[in-house]
């Protein structure tokens, strides 16, 4: 039976918060926990340590994801998953993932409380890497079948800096490629998560239900220069690297506003090579290379 006043408890849902955001924390106020850092791995042990005090079952499955289970229904059921991550971007602010997996722990032990007996049971998951310090959406995507070989041979964050976490974990790459569950196991997913634009506040609303979801794709491009001598070529004889990856950022993003106005573009990370401010005669063609990263496909 369906209890209608069912409220969760918010100084126990906000201790926890606040534990939780002294892991990892940073001076201005936000957390640091890239994927199986020593941050992010306190996090998910102190995460698991909160399920095993409230008498929960924990379990880790062949992805790295942690989950908290309460069997509210026969032991055949499906579950209704619910949850996010724990781990971050680098200067992260602190609900961004955390959130959606304390917010979904508050609610399990509200019905752990009021001894609810509900027609599926309840797991509150933490996904793995979802920020993509490592590969991105790696927990979610393996559950859901979704992660091929292809994604951990070319990963975003790099092969050997995953390869070295997972050497960490103990986790290996088969594993993570034979992590799918079986859809009929699960009844649904439902995740809490802080709004990251500016639609709500503008809109003066304190919740809404997403309709739809990005699909963000990062591109790696380079664009080749010469190397002449910085004092004395004269601007018309230079071929700068540099020049022509600025007026493609500018042009992306009057394309983006003009043709996409749904889509978002941005140039995460610039690099010139070799870098230098002084004169120079010799070097091989100067280089610059950044990621860009934007939602949903942009052609012209």
């Amino acid at each position: 039976m369906f209890h209608k006043n069912l409220r969760v408890n918010p100084e126990r849902f906000r201790t926890n918060f606040e534990s939780l955001a002294r892991i990892g924390a940073t001076t201005e106020g936000g957390i640091n926990r890239e994927t199986f850092s020593r941050a992010h791995t306190q996090a998910r042990e102190w995460f698991r340590e909160l399920a095993l005090i409230n008498n929960l079952d924990f379990s880790i499955d062949n992805a790295g994801n942690h989950s908290v289970i309460l069997n509210c229904g026969s032991s055949d059921a499906p579950r209704l998953l619910l949850g996010s991550h724990l781990d971050s971007v680098p200067n992260a602010g602190v609900f961004d993932g955390a959130l959606g997996v304390l917010a979904a722990f508050e609610v399990l032990q509200t019905v752990q409380d009021a001894q609810l007996n509900l027609p599926f049971n309840l797991e509150v998951i933490d996904f793995t890497d979802e920020e993509g310090t490592l590969v991105g959406l790696l927990g979610s995507s393996a559950i859901a079948g979704k992660l091929t070989t292809n994604d951990l041979l070319k990963p975003r964050g790099g092969r050997q800096k995953l390869i070295n976490r997972l050497s960490i974990t103990g986790l290996a790459e088969e594993d993570l490629l034979n992590a799918k569950r079986n859809p009929r196991s699960i009844i649904g997913y439902l995740e809490l998560h802080i709004e990251q634009g500016e639609r709500l506040f503008e809109a003066k609303k304190d919740i809404g239900i997403v309709s739809n979801i990005v699909g963000i794709c990062s591109y790696q491009i380079y664009f080749k220069g010469r190397a002449n001598h910085a004092g004395t070529t004269s601007m018309e004889s230079r071929i700068d690297a540099a020049q022509g990856a600025s007026a493609f950022t500018l042009e992306v993003r009057e394309l983006v506003i003009n043709d996409f106005p749904d889509c978002v573009a941005n140039i995460g990370n610039m690099t010139f090579k070799p870098g230098a401010v002084y004169p120079v005669h010799s070097h091989p063609a100067w280089e610059v290379y950044y990621v860009l990263e934007g939602e949903g496909t942009i052609t012209k």
